[in-house]
């Protein structure tokens, strides 16, 4: 039997590494330790960028530990790779993907908890894209 954090993963798709590194330190201190959380940030040489490379083997990584992935990424550009990595998978792959339109932080957290009550890849994505409406302050 499979435990709750088991069933979906969450890549991040990032132009800077230190900011997903530090998305995923922030949403796995609130998801907890079975919660897998992959990254695909910067480019190649250290820069800011993304990578659609990258970002495709990241997401198989991320489907060899779970069944499902949620792709959370931070600019309109890693949205561009993100979809160019999919192509690049084949449909079995693909299939097991979907792509949260959420703020990247307040996502990955409420995403992180939802993977860690062992929700399905849908309500994970729902869950952080429900954030968008979130107001910060009152």
């Amino acid at each position: 039997m499979q435990t709750a954090a088991r069933n979906v993963a969450l890549v991040i798709v990032s132009h800077s590494r230190a900011l997903a590194e530090g998305v995923r330190e922030l949403a796995a201190g609130m998801g907890g330790p079975g919660v897998a959380i992959y990254v695909a940030a910067g480019t190649p040489d250290g820069g800011l960028g993304t990578d659609t490379e990258e970002v495709r083997r990241t997401l198989l990584q991320a489907l060899e530990a779970r069944e499902a992935a949620v792709l959370l990424f931070d600019l309109g550009s890693a949205y561009l790779s993100s979809t160019a990595a999919l192509e690049l998978l084949d449909e079995p792959f693909r299939e097991r993907v979907v792509i949260a339109d959420a703020p990247l932080v307040e996502g990955a957290i409420v995403a992180a908890v939802e993977a860690a009550l062992g929700k399905e890849v849908g309500e994970v994505k729902a869950a952080a894209e429900s954030v968008r409406s979130l107001k910060k302050i009152t």
